[in-house]
């Protein structure tokens, strides 16, 4: 499942999106937004996959604002212009679609978000952070979660710790979302190792416990969701 959300400064373009992401199966547009600033505050907090996101807007274009997300966002750009094409490309974009489109073409661009992030996502088992002066794997199917502490981080694996110098968006945007999020301000698990979710903890080995803080929950919940069958 792709966690998205939709930019755009005019309200009925969001209500299209909204209403085609409805059909997609795949997609699950979480929130949309008419400005770009505050999805940006959102997306600090927020695991996100794909951006569906508009050009021409008043406080910043999208094609600037395209390169201050994370480098995990996808993004599918949505426009009434087809001259920003080649621009949106070389800045790596999923896909192009100019307004008004329908859902056709909608959900072809959502099918190569899946198969373009799936691909990246399965390409990256782990991953190198500094220890010192030494550069040490993270195993990132061994990764258990990931603790914030001032401005230091701990990886914590099954069979070790590492500390490093980093902060928490810097480790959200090396981490797969589909398979780690955020459960506090502290706290990044990952969704494969939770064993039981309590009412403000979930654990995540034996004897290991991780917070949660309360405008999380449904959020994880919805997540575990497409990992365990709940009932």
């Amino acid at each position: 499942m792709l966690k998205a959300i939709a930019i755009d400064d005019e309200p009925m373009a969001l209500e299209v999106i909204k209403a085609h992401a409805n059909k997609v199966t795949f997609v699950q547009l979480k929130e949309t937004f008419v400005s770009a600033m505050e999805a940006l505050e959102y997306i600090k907090t927020h695991p996100v996959d794909l951006v569906f996101l508009d050009i021409n807007m008043p406080d910043i274009t999208g094609l600037d604002f395209s390169q201050l997300l994370p480098k995990s966002c996808g993004i599918i750009f949505t426009t009434a212009y087809s001259q920003y094409a080649a621009d949106a490309f070389n800045l790596n974009a999923i896909d192009y679609l100019v307004k008004p489109f329908d859902f056709v073409r909608f959900m072809k661009a959502c099918q190569k978000a899946m198969d373009t992030l799936s691909k990246e996502e399965a390409e990256t088992p782990y991953l190198f952070v500094k220890d010192s002066y030494d550069l040490v794997r993270i195993v990132l199917a061994d990764l258990l979660y990931v603790q914030s502490e001032g401005n230091y981080l701990t990886f914590k694996e099954k069979d070790k710790k590492t500390v490093t110098r980093m902060t928490m968006m810097e480790a959200l945007e090396l981490l797969p979302n589909k398979s780690f999020m955020r459960v506090n301000k502290s706290y990044v698990v990952n969704l494969n190792h939770i064993q039981k979710i309590e009412r403000h903890q979930v654990s995540v080995a034996e004897k290991e416990f991780v917070p949660i803080a309360a405008n999380y929950h449904s959020e994880l919940m919805e997540a575990l969701k497409q990992i365990w069958t709940v009932k």
